[in-house]
């Protein structure tokens, strides 16, 4: 399996086929991967159940997180990805319907780097995920791609 450059999490089939489409429209990505639940987001983090053959070293660049998911909420799933050391430098972008003040404010504290509404139109839509792809998988610098090595 090629090295997963971003993924996506979920779980209604016509936003993720936008957000697919505007990414390779775009050319932003090349290896998306899409779970439509919060359980096997974390599966597939942590290399666990149906992914257990997964590469245990080998990170996602990007996490495009919904919070409205069946089994387990984006902001539990947020939380369980920075809480490990294991995945918690990779930049999570929430990407979202909900306008919800308490779940702006849930995001970041919980280490959210961006939270970003969905707009309905696809045309902005688009717009908007063409952007985040490129900032986030080519502007900007990650501490893998800066050889940094955490002590922890």
């Amino acid at each position: 399996m090629n090295t997963v450059e971003i993924l996506l999490i979920e779980d209604d089939p016509n936003d993720a086929e936008l957000i697919l489409l505007s990414l390779r429209n775009n050319h932003i990505s090349n290896n998306i991967h899409l779970v439509s639940d919060g359980e096997e987001a974390l599966d597939f983090l942590f290399c666990k159940n149906q992914y257990s053959d997964r590469n245990k070293n080998e990170n996602p660049k990007l996490i495009l997180l919904d919070l409205k998911l069946p089994k387990l909420h984006g902001l539990e799933v947020l939380k369980l990805i920075k809480d490990n050391p294991k995945t918690k430098n990779i930049p999570v972008i929430i990407l979202t319907s909900s306008n919800l003040q308490a779940d702006i404010e849930k995001g970041y504290e919980l280490g959210a780097n961006s939270f970003i509404q969905k707009p309905v139109d696809f045309d902005k839509f688009s717009e908007v995920v063409k952007k985040v792809g490129l900032y986030w998988l080519v502007v900007n610098r990650s501490p893998e791609t800066t050889g940094f090595q955490s002590s922890s």
